[in-house]
């Protein structure tokens, strides 16, 4: 029986409390947690005074690469440095090598997750075969699988067609499936390069429209409503896409929506660098469609923040702009960028933090071990962070394999301390914790 008493923690910067976790699970707050810690002979005891806890951070949206990409990424490192950035839970995405659109492959990479053992890692399935667009996957026997995959998306690329897109949005709605789409017209992004606007006239790089996005999702929250399924929006980045999704849930259709921290933060100014580390899918845009995405996570139209945590070999990113790939890294900044833009700016206060990242991408998701409350009885996912402290990113310290981080040389607030996974310590001291020595 192990057992770990977290003295002095302040759940969402909230009444500071002693927590008390047993066999994974928080069995005790307050007084009654220091009293019933002195039955434990094993008791592990941190001291977190003054520090905030959250549930364990769950990210509805992230590249594993593996399996056939590790020279980008593996499961393991990807994992390690997500737990370093206070998850607990990740949604790894299909655009793998070979692509997860069957049983054998998402079952690969959940066997993977676990054995590594940072986090838990939860395989999206490709909606169609191979993410050629053309004939859906075999999305019942993943679902039917280890898995249990309930997410959907062929991410990396549309699915364009409306015909495939209508059967895989009634086909999910058997298992209470997720259709989470990579909303980008094709035809009109063609050969795009970044956010069409002043900056790509002035730097003469093809520009990437905004309607190319929002005209996807006004079409597929139409789909959804017709058929009665779930869709979710991915990488949300211009304000007319904010005013579609605000509109389809006035009306009732159940759409959830998702924005990326550097959507939050960066801006297609960036692009006068002409570096590729700022060169991204949906393209960074303008300040203006920031302010907007950043006061529709406020009000709820866009629900969660999904890192689209996106490694890249560094011949992929040291290249001039044109043949650089598109992608950033995330998984460790992310929580840091959602504290800069919206609790520094009073937009969302610590619980909504654990709105955003953690409880409703875990209920998109349908987890039922994954972000919960803190209070007794749920499972023991947390994330402990020193909100006080500013840190220079340096992307060659990370813990990602890959080091394209938008971010470098950037100082951004909070650290995460210490992340707890179904009761076990992944990282102490900001330092990541072998399974070995748990």
């Amino acid at each position: 029986m192990s057992a770990h008493l977290l003295k002095a923690i302040r759940p969402y910067n909230e009444e500071a409390t002693d927590l008390l976790i047993v066999d994974g699970v928080i069995a005790a707050l307050g007084a009654e947690a220091t009293q019933q810690a002195a039955n434990y002979s094993d008791l592990k005891e941190h001291d977190f005074t003054g520090l905030v806890a959250l549930p364990g951070l769950v990210d509805i949206h992230t590249h594993l690469r593996e399996p056939g990409r590790e020279d980008s990424e593996t499961v393991y490192s990807g994992t390690r440095a997500a737990a370093a950035g206070g998850y607990t839970a990740v949604f790894a995405m299909a655009n793998t090598t070979p692509v997860a659109d069957n049983a054998g492959v998402v079952e690969q990479v959940l066997n993977l997750g676990r054995q590594a053992g940072w986090v838990d890692v939860h395989p999206v399935g490709a909606v169609s075969a191979g993410l050629e667009g053309k004939h859906l996957s075999e999305m019942g026997a993943m679902a039917a699988s280890k898995a249990r995959v309930r997410v959907f998306s062929d991410d990396g690329k549309c699915v364009s067609d409306p015909m495939l897109m209508r059967r895989a949005l009634e086909y999910v709605k058997a298992f209470d499936g997720v259709i989470a789409q990579h909303s980008q017209d094709p035809r009109l992004t063609e050969n795009s390069q970044m956010h069409e606007g002043k900056v790509s006239a002035e730097l003469g790089l093809r520009g990437w429209p905004a309607v190319a996005e929002e005209s996807i999702i006004a079409r597929d929250v139409l789909l959804a409503e017709h058929v009665g399924s779930r869709l979710h929006v991915c990488h949300l980045s211009t304000a007319g896409s904010v005013e579609i999704v605000r509109l389809a849930k006035a009306r009732g259709i159940n759409v959830t929506a998702e924005v990326t921290p550097h959507h939050l933060l960066l801006t297609d100014e960036l692009a006068r660098t002409y570096s590729p580390l700022y060169k991204v899918n949906p393209p960074l845009r303008t300040q203006a469609d920031v302010e907007a995405v950043r006061e529709a996570l406020a009000d709820g139209t866009i629900d969660v923040v999904g890192t689209d945590h996106a490694p890249h070999p560094v011949e992929d990113k040291d290249c001039e702009w044109q043949a650089g790939a598109f992608g950033m890294t995330g998984l460790e900044t992310a929580l840091s960028v959602v504290i800069e833009t919206m609790v520094k700016t009073g937009k969302l206060d610590w619980r909504g933090v654990a709105r955003v990242m953690s409880q409703t991408p875990a209920r998109i998701g349908h987890l039922e071990d994954q972000g919960g409350d803190i209070a007794v009885g749920q499972p023991a996912n947390l994330a402990i962070i020193d909100p006080n402290v500013t840190r220079v990113v340096d992307g060659a310290s990370q813990l990602t394999a890959s080091d394209n981080t938008p971010y470098a040389g950037m100082e951004l607030p909070g650290q995460v301390i210490a992340t707890f996974l179904h009761g076990a310590p992944t990282v102490l001291g900001g330092v990541p914790v072998p399974v070995s020595e748990r």
